[in-house]
């Protein structure tokens, strides 16, 4: 398996960075479609929209909602399976717009992919 990376979208694009996939369940603010050299946007593997309102980026509630996240995750292996698929392919770059890439969503994700605590 080729691994995944992260990188916010913000970053210029690079051919280091394989499958480019967007995983944020809204498009990120000042970034022009044509020029965001995507893959893929999966929007439905992103926090809850219930989520994502409730932490707001607070660094006080990151345990509790990477509990959370891991458990909205484990109910879709689908997405999760995905993933892993394209990653025994080549690099896989999940794509963020969080400025703190520590406490965000995509460092959830790229952990549980690397681990397999939501393998289908």
């Amino acid at each position: 398996m080729a691994g995944f990376r992260m990188k916010r979208i913000y970053d210029e694009p690079s051919p280091a960075d394989g499958r480019r996939v967007l995983v944020e369940r809204l498009w990120p603010r000042g970034v022009r479609k044509a020029d965001a050299a995507l893959d893929e946007w999966l929007r439905d593997i992103a926090p809850s929209t219930e989520l994502r309102r409730w932490y707001g980026h607070d660094p006080e509630k990151w345990a509790e909602f990477r509990r959370r996240y891991r458990e909205e995750l484990a109910a879709a292996p689908e997405r999760i399976a995905q993933l892993r698929e394209w990653a025994r392919e080549g690099p896989v770059t999940l794509l963020f717009a969080a400025r703190d890439s520590e406490h965000s969503s995509a460092a959830v994700l790229k952990e549980v992919l690397e681990e397999g605590a939501a393998e289908p």
